[in-house]
């Protein structure tokens, strides 16, 4: 949370959607890693189900705000557990 909340305090630059997308980009990566705990630690079969629909839809907006600037595509590289595609390799949960 820490980390999601210094990277969206950013200077305003004039351009709206420039900030929207420098704003929401690192809100949306929060979500990603919040449900990344979930998926490694939760119990609850039906939030992990939903962690992992966060995941690919978080990352998925990422993309697409990115794209309508400009920019690179790409979304940081998934962490342990996580499969390229953003969707869990640990369908069971770890002990």
């Amino acid at each position: 949370m820490t980390k999601m909340m210094a990277a969206m305090e950013i200077k305003p630059s004039g351009d709206v959607d420039k900030d929207f997308v420098a704003m929401m980009t690192p809100h949306h990566q929060g979500a990603v890693d919040m449900a990344q705990a979930m998926l490694r630690y939760g119990h609850n079969e039906q939030l992990r189900r939903l962690a992992q629909e966060i995941i690919v839809t978080q990352q998925q907006e990422i993309v697409v705000m990115r794209t309508a600037l400009g920019q690179p595509a790409s979304v940081p590289s998934p962490s342990a557990g996580q499969s390229p595609s953003g969707h869990s390799m640990h369908m069971q949960r770890e002990p």
